[in-house]
């Protein structure tokens, strides 16, 4: 999900970017819109289309599979890398600067930023936004300024929303930015940060239900360690897992009906974080008796981070019941960080789209794009390129998925594979569970060995290639 780019504390104090900072001109801010001249509305033009600012599969309205595309996809766009990120990356400062941002962490900036993101949201035709507290609303000297500030911005935003008709996907705080959760939040040794985290964890609940929020999402940025010598992982485990307890009561009480998500991240920025991936933080729900309350917010790029495919945290996810929503992303497989692109293979989204037309579209989720231009994409044209990019790539995925889905062979030719499952006494019995080793014994001695069946790997993977 986050990466340094995002965080909203500048890196002018470090000496290798500080001589860098210094070579940039003063800034005319531009205090009013629109913000985004140059672009249009984008509309859909068909796949001739050779507009870049224009749509060649997405088409929000049109029907598949008795549903409105925007109804299955729900897109969604980020704040933190679309309107907090400046270009930074490890090895350098910031490239990027907006008409709009005076750089400055205050309201009146945070103010204008909103107008630039719901300008977007309504050029772009998105319905959904995502944000952290400290994208929206400057931290301040302390909670209680905080609180203050992430309310004024709130009721912007609110403001914003009943204007445009854009709505909230989900709101989740930035525990991972700020120095004193350099050693996690709900995980962190010390029990005054753990209290601030939970702190901060309660607004954001208030915020996102002032806001409609259709979800909350917790990313656990440091909840990990980097050595097991200064580590009592059961602790910080059990710790977290009362926090999420306490989250569920505190939303009880106020009535709130969002759903709440947990995102997985395998490492990145502490060396093993808890919620590896989706089976591990399943595992983690289930034995704190949080699995009832709690689905997966599944981002890509951190699945592959965890050495799986593109699609596997997906699918799991979905296959295990909790797949909430997605953050549509992708990495660099020659990288070994967080790179969040925007997703431009078609195959990846149509894998993608398969499973979640499988189980009849990600109900509050949606497909959030936690996606950054690259360093060196410095026009404002860019963002709305690279999102223009991914809807397409996601409407072809589910056009595709769609086709694969009517046609039926690759799934008449799944079934086939495990028909032994179904059309004999013995798999019955063991898909029932109803069989004990004894009946297994029973039937080798009774059926000898078992014929060889080709997987047929290439055949499927021909087939499916077809509809791509």
């Amino acid at each position: 999900m986050k990466s340094a780019d995002c965080r909203s504390f500048p890196l002018v104090s470090c000496p290798h970017f500080s001589q860098y900072f210094r070579q940039y001109p003063a800034m005319t801010v531009q205090t009013t819109g629109p913000y985004f001249p140059t672009v249009p509305k984008i509309t859909f033009k068909g796949p001739d289309s050779t507009d870049p600012l224009s749509f060649r599969f997405y088409n929000a309205e049109e029907e598949i599979l008795g549903r409105k595309m925007k109804d299955w996809l729900r897109f969604s766009v980020c704040y933190w890398h679309t309107f907090r990120g400046k270009g930074l990356d490890p090895f350098g400062g910031p490239t990027i600067t907006r008409p709009w941002d005076d750089e400055s962490d205050g309201i009146e900036n945070a103010l204008r930023r909103a107008d630039a993101a719901f300008e977007l949201f309504t050029k772009l035709g998105v319905e959904y936004y995502t944000f952290h507290d400290r994208d929206v609303a400057p931290e301040g000297k302390d909670l209680a300024e905080s609180n203050a500030n992430f309310d004024v911005v709130a009721d912007y935003l609110a403001k914003k929303q009943e204007e445009t008709g854009v709505k909230l996907l989900w709101a989740t705080q930035n525990l991972f930015s700020h120095p004193r959760y350099m050693n996690g939040a709900f995980t962190n040794p010390d029990a005054h940060v753990l209290a601030y985290g939970a702190a901060q964890a309660k607004k954001v609940l208030e915020v996102n239900q002032r806001l409609k929020g259709e979800n909350v999402v917790f990313w656990g940025g440091r909840e990990g360690y980097q050595s097991i010598l200064n580590t009592d992982v059961k602790r910080e485990c059990d710790n977290m897992a009362a926090v999420f307890h306490a989250v569920v009561e505190y939303q009880k009480k106020i009535g709130d009906s969002a759903q709440l998500l947990i995102e997985p991240k395998p490492r990145e920025p502490t060396k093993h974080q808890y919620d590896y991936d989706a089976q591990t933080t399943y595992a983690f729900l289930q034995h704190y008796n949080l699995e009832k309350y709690f689905k997966l917010n599944i981002e890509p790029n951190h699945t592959t981070l965890a050495g799986h495919c593109f699609e596997h945290d997906i699918l799991f996810a979905s296959k295990l019941g909790i797949l909430g929503s997605v953050d549509s992303n992708t990495g660099d497989p020659l990288l070994g960080w967080d790179t969040d692109q925007f997703p431009m293979d078609i195959k990846q989204a149509a894998f993608a789209m398969l499973v979640i037309v499988d189980q009849g579209g990600l109900g509050s989720g949606g497909l959030n794009f936690d996606c950054k231009v690259r360093r060196e994409s410095t026009d404002l044209e860019d963002i709305f390129i690279g999102h223009i990019g991914a809807m397409d790539t996601f409407a072809r995925g589910l056009r595709i998925a769609a086709k694969i889905k009517s046609d039926g062979v690759l799934e008449k030719m799944l079934q086939t594979r495990y028909s032994s499952f179904t059309d004999s006494d013995i798999g019955n019995k063991i898909s029932s569970g109803k069989f004990s080793l004894e009946d297994c014994e029973t039937f080798i001695h009774e059926h000898g060995e078992p014929q060889q069946r080709s997987g047929q790997q290439e055949l499927f993977e021909v087939i499916f290639n077809r509809y791509v």
